[in-house]
């Protein structure tokens, strides 16, 4: 699954640990979302959304491989 989720954090200045503390997961969580290889579930993804005020669509897109 693609995401824009580095590039949405990096504009807001935040670390992926600060990221994390705001979702109440691990910085590696996050490391995995950011760099594919963990796909978020469906309530983690939905708190994602909430965080940058967006849609889960709008974040998120499948990979095409």
């Amino acid at each position: 699954m693609k995401t824009k989720l580095r590039e949405l954090r990096a504009a807001k200045e935040w670390s992926q640990s600060d990221l994390a503390d705001k979702l109440c997961v691990s910085r590696q969580t996050i490391n995995a979302i950011e760099t594919g290889k963990y796909d978020p579930s469906l309530p983690l993804a939905f708190k994602i959304a909430r965080v940058f005020k967006m849609k889960i669509e709008d974040l998120f897109e499948p990979d095409e491989n």
